[in-house]
């Protein structure tokens, strides 16, 4: 464990389970609010917001960097997840961060772990749930072990990955968790592009061709009013595809339970979207209907 001495602040790194616990024991016991922003590193922009957001509303804040391999399908996508280490300590000092947790994977599944399992429902059977499956199965066994080892009030979540924000909530329901889940706006680049630590496999050119994701919900969101759910999917579908992008699919949902919509609207109806450039899958979404 280290201190880092920033102008403003002190920012506690952990590198392990014991050095978290050490960190953790003045706060136990203490009426401190505590909020935890899990991620996996590469850390941008749009991890930053998620720490000022909880900087606000919370008294010590733990970021956690973990690339956790439960939750991924794909073998090469793990191996090829960018890892900054120094980066993004330098970032988090500059962020007021109380503590960073970099655990080692004994530290999150060590042997006699078991996770108690959670029957998601109809949340892990569409979109991401459909085409990864088990991926929101291990998103609910690290996030579910990063708040026994943290003891958070609140945690903080982008709204980039919509469907997974939707899945803890339910998970925190199910469970019973005296946690707070705070759901944080997707930052995008001046351009639109919403920011992902996957951006950095990107060349210039796959990020402007991107911005066609942005640009398809904005035209989404600007013409709800004219046409049905099945009608502006259909749209946001043709365009997609007549871009450099390959369309994996476009769906729009009810936000409360993720139920497509077709052809009357609901309050804050989202469109999803994911779509390849060259052999980086791309998410994003929005409300495109208040």
């Amino acid at each position: 464990m280290s201190l880092i001495n920033t102008n403003k602040h002190i920012v506690i790194t952990a590198y392990s389970l014991a050095e978290l616990q050490t960190a953790l024991k003045i706060q136990i016991g203490s009426e401190k609010i505590i909020g935890l922003v899990p991620t996996m590193g590469a850390l941008h922009e749009g991890h930053a917001s998620l720490v000022r957001k909880a900087k606000q509303t919370s008294d010590f804040v733990i970021v956690t960097v973990f690339v956790n391999p439960t939750q991924f399908n794909n073998s090469d996508d793990l191996s090829n997840y960018p890892k900054t280490e120094e980066k993004d300590i330098e970032l988090l000092k500059t962020l007021d961060c109380d503590l960073v947790f970099f655990p080692r994977i004994e530290d999150i599944y060590p042997n006699e772990y078991l996770f108690p399992g959670i029957d998601l429902g109809f949340l892990d059977q569409t979109m991401e749930g459909e085409l990864r499956p088990g991926h929101f199965q291990g998103v609910c066994q690290v996030v579910y072990r990063l708040f026994q080892l943290t003891n958070p009030n609140k945690a903080y979540f982008g709204l980039k990955d919509f469907q997974q924000v939707s899945v803890i909530q339910f998970m925190v329901n199910n469970f019973q968790l005296p946690i707070e889940i705070i759901p944080c706006e997707t930052s995008r680049n001046k351009e639109g592009l919403a920011l992902s630590s996957r951006n950095l496999r990107l060349t210039e050119e796959q990020k402007k061709e991107a911005l066609v994701l942005f640009q398809t919900l904005s035209d989404a969101k600007l013409n709800s009013d004219k046409f049905n759910p099945s009608r502006i999917k259909s749209i946001a579908e043709k365009h997609i595809q007549q871009s450099a992008l390959r369309l994996e699919y476009v769906e729009i949902v009810n936000p409360i339970n993720l139920e497509n919509l077709t052809n009357e609207w609901c309050a804050n109806a989202r469109m999803c979207i994911v779509a390849y450039a060259g052999d980086v899958r791309l998410i994003d979404n929005m409300e495109i209907r208040e």
